[in-house]
C-alpha cells in the first residue's frame, strides 16, 4: 500500500477546470472536490468512482487536511491541502458547520 505517482491532467466533474496534474494531484484546486478512483494513493484500482465533495478541513496551520466524502458509497478520506488550493473555497468549507 505505497503510494504511487502518477503525473495526469485532467477536467474536474464539479466545476470543468482543466487542471494540470504534479504527480501529487489528488483533487481540483479551484472547487477542492475529488473523484473516488484510488483504493491506494494513485493506483487507480477503487471501481466506485463517486464524486468526492469537500466535507470539511481538519488540522491547524500549516497541516490543514482536507476531509471528502464519497456522494456514492459514503467513505471519507484526508488529503493535504496544496499551495494551489484556492484559499477562498477552504475558508468557506472551513465555516460549514455540521
Amino acid at each position: 500500500m505505497s503510494f504511487q505517482k502518477r503525473i495526469e491532467d485532467f477536467v474536474c466533474e464539479h466545476c470543468h477546470a482543466v487542471i494540470k496534474g504534479s504527480g501529487y494531484t489528488n483533487h481540483c484546486p479551484k472547487c477542492l472536490w475529488s473523484k473516488h478512483v484510488d483504493v491506494s494513493p494513485g493506483d487507480r484500482k477503487e471501481v466506485c468512482g463517486g464524486m468526492m465533495a469537500p466535507v470539511r478541513i481538519e488540522g491547524a496551520t500549516p497541516e490543514y487536511v482536507l476531509v471528502h466524502r464519497c456522494e456514492r458509497c459514503g467513505i471519507e478520506r484526508r488529503n493535504k491541502l496544496s499551495d494551489s488550493d484556492d484559499m477562498s473555497a477552504v475558508a468557506a468549507i472551513a465555516k460549514r458547520r455540521g
